[in-house]
């Protein structure tokens, strides 16, 4: 791929309305999803079977992430008074646990146009590993706890405490196993037909290292034995109190002796893990549930336990998500007509959609902060389908003037998502007060809403 300015978040992708050339594998092509350009002319409806071949983004991936970006917005400022669209506090969905897996989704739809052609796959390589450590880096800050609230004006962090893992951490780990299965996991020239099974024969390396990584999570979740482990939190004022938790089992999903949490506990250290875990909703510990509130007389002991959504090992299911949504881009670039886009794209998305159900009837049930095979199944799924129906109206039908605003978003997701999302721009008004700290701009905003200004939970504006 030639080399473009914008290498670290590309926002966009190129219709794929070039065909393959013989070395077809991923760089080397200008009009890709970091090359951006200028939109695909909206085809007729009379004509509306074949795109019409003017390179340049594919409209509809801006718009889905411009809808998601918004999405994120939404759940998270007004969940705050509906609690019914917040994040689910254990098992179960919500509006808010679509948001992550819609962006992953994202992610790898973009990186097959992104890496359509590789000249040399050891540049390509050299520059996705910079790409994720400037994203995973870039976590650290804005997501590592260096920041601190609006309402304070300081800044600083523990390099002891500071946590590692996060929402631009885990996407900058999915990015690049997505990326370097796409530089290196794929058949050649004589694996492009025209047959029912095309994709499968020249990507199936792609799948299972996929099929890998479920294997090992679901593993590691229901086979790894977990023993009594304790803790110390200190209180508000400054007592330091120590917590056991009983487990001694093997295979429990609940919040407190679940495998993926003792993982992180282990490798990466209690004290780097994220504080405020979304259990502390649950009617175990919040006598305001589901709202956070205080605990119960006869809370667990671990309710106040640190416990971090992004961990390790949730996060090989958000590759599994990541690389589903490369299979789905790869239809787009390998397939012209409209109706083939769509039947392919759809069939797969509605099996998942359907297995991720029947997974949680019967009992792998569907849960954000551990990010089941249930869930991974039902969001990724749904990922497919919101995208076919995106792609339907704005790429197919030529629908874009309405969708104009979702667009523009789309492709400034990264900006917003600094100035807002990490409460950057009003930290920064926060900064400028009259006489006092507490006399600012800020404030005054705050108090016309009826509802708190924070930071989303969801700090993931920024897009591949």
């Amino acid at each position: 791929m030639a080399p473009a300015k914008s290498v670290d978040f590309p926002a966009g992708a190129d219709d794929g309305c070039s065909a393959p050339g013989p070395n077809e594998g991923g760089e080397g092509h200008r009009d890709d999803v970091e090359a951006g350009g200028t939109a695909i002319a909206p085809a007729p409806a009379t004509t509306m079977l074949r795109p019409r071949c003017q390179r340049g983004r594919l409209a509809s991936l801006d718009v889905f992430r411009g809808i998601t970006v918004v999405l994120m917005v939404v759940v998270d400022d007004v969940g705050g008074l509906v609690p019914a669209i917040r994040h689910s506090p254990w098992d179960g969905v919500t509006l808010a646990d679509f948001v992550f897996p819609f962006f992953l989704f994202i992610v790898g739809v973009s990186l097959a146009f992104a890496y359509k052609r590789v000249p040399d796959r050891a540049l390509a390589t050299k520059k996705a590993v910079i790409r994720a450590s400037k994203l995973f880096l870039l976590g650290l800050v804005l997501q590592g706890g260096f920041f601190h609230s609006i309402h304070d004006l300081t800044y600083g962090v523990d390099i002891r405490k500071i946590r590692l893992m996060g929402i631009l951490q885990r996407i900058a780990i999915a990015y690049l196993t997505a990326a370097l299965c796409e530089i290196w996991l794929r058949g050649g020239a004589s694996d492009i037909g025209a047959g029912g099974y095309t994709l499968i024969r020249r990507y199936h390396h792609q799948l299972f290292v996929g099929l890998v990584l479920t294997v090992t999570y679901t593993a590691l979740l229901y086979g790894m034995y977990v023993p009594d482990w304790e803790y110390a939190v200190t209180s508000q004022d400054t007592t330091l109190k120590h917590f056991m938790v009983k487990c001694g089992v093997r295979g429990d999903t609940g919040p407190g002796c679940n495998a993926m949490s003792m993982i992180d506990r282990h490798v990466l250290g209690i004290q780097r893990l994220y504080t405020r875990p979304v259990y502390l909703r649950t009617a175990q510990c919040s006598i305001n549930s589901p709202r956070n509130g205080p605990l119960p007389s006869n809370a667990p002991t671990w309710c106040e336990a640190p416990f971090d959504p992004e961990g390790l090992l949730s996060s090989l299911m958000a590759i599994v998500t990541c690389l589903t949504g490369l299979q789905i881009g790869h239809v787009i670039v390998h397939f012209k007509e409209h109706g083939e886009r769509i039947v392919r794209c759809s069939i797969p998305s509605l099996s998942l959609l359907i297995l991720g159900f029947l997974l949680d009837l019967f009992g792998l049930r569907l849960n954000k902060s551990l990010y089941s095979l249930s869930y991974t199944c039902v969001t990724t799924g749904t990922a497919g389908l919101f995208f076919v129906g995106i792609y339907l109206l704005v790429d197919v039908y030529g629908y874009k003037k309405p969708f104009f605003p979702m667009e523009w978003v789309g492709k400034h997701a990264l900006m917003i998502f600094v100035l807002v999302a990490c409460n950057i721009a009003p930290i920064l008004l926060h900064g400028f007060y009259w006489r006092e700290p507490q006399n600012n701009l800020v404030r005054h905003m705050t108090m016309s809403f009826s509802f708190p200004f924070h930071i989303p939970n969801y700090e993931l504006l920024i897009m591949f």
